[in-house]
């Protein structure tokens, strides 16, 4: 596919930013040329463009934020998500839509594809509001994972939380592969079970970082939602990009 008919939206974003090193022919407009809540604009824009993809990984992730407030959430998360499936759909292109582990209850882990889908929280919700759009539309791949910076941003982590949670720039590698793909349905792409705490020292292995229980947290978080990601992993895919975590 002409990388220069494919569109991402949430190009500031962390994903975005480390997807544009490895995709920089893709198209990455600001919100304001393409703001997933004007589908007038948005339609515009794409028309122009000739799109033929969408990759959408805008979204709100302010967990505490959404807790406390969800409108915002409500708008960016679930309607501008279903504009982006109703654009799609008028244009028939293909759609990525990056979701997260926290559509998960988060008590077990080692969650696959096909598993009961209870949000803890708000956040997750949102998410999942997003889920069901991208499933209306059979042309349409629901990515869910975990990602975060190459440095783990806090001074203390939690030992009594799982996560499946991988590199932005491992994911973003990985991202770039599905493009030509052409994959359908539901697909998890994440690493391995392991503590917040194990991820942090694993990103940062020359740091100290103290330790953290969730319960101390006024905000309610998941105890496990690491990820089962056999399908993308017997595929071997992973050892043939060359990437470290």
């Amino acid at each position: 596919m002409e990388r220069s008919h494919i569109i991402f939206t949430g190009g500031s974003g962390l994903l975005g930013t480390a997807f544009q090193k490895i995709e920089p022919e893709i198209l990455y407009p600001s919100s304001a040329d393409f703001d997933i809540l004007n589908y007038d604009r948005m339609q515009m824009y794409a028309e122009a463009a000739g799109c033929e993809m969408i990759i959408h990984a805008a979204a709100d992730t302010n967990v505490l934020g959404i807790q406390l407030d969800p409108i915002n959430a409500l708008e960016v998360n679930i309607m501008g998500t279903a504009n982006v499936v109703k654009l799609c759909e008028s244009l028939q292109a293909d759609l990525i839509y990056i979701s997260s582990d926290y559509v998960f209850k988060g008590d077990r882990g080692d969650y696959k594809e096909g598993d009961e889908l209870l949000p803890f929280n708000r956040y997750g919700w949102s998410k999942l509001g997003g889920e069901c759009a991208v499933r209306m539309y059979n042309r349409g791949l629901i990515v869910r994972t975990s990602f975060g910076p190459l440095e783990f941003p806090h001074q203390k982590a939690f030992v009594d939380q799982w996560t499946s949670k991988i590199t932005v720039t491992k994911f973003a590698s990985y991202l770039s592969m599905l493009i030509d793909k052409r994959i359908r349905g539901v697909l998890h792409i994440a690493g391995e079970r392991k503590t917040v705490m194990e991820y942090a020292q694993s990103v940062n292995p020359a740091r100290q970082f103290g330790e953290l229980s969730i319960k101390e947290i006024v905000l309610p978080l998941p105890t496990d939602t690491s990820l089962n990601s056999d399908d993308w992993d017997e595929g071997r895919i992973d050892c043939k990009l060359g990437v470290s975590e």
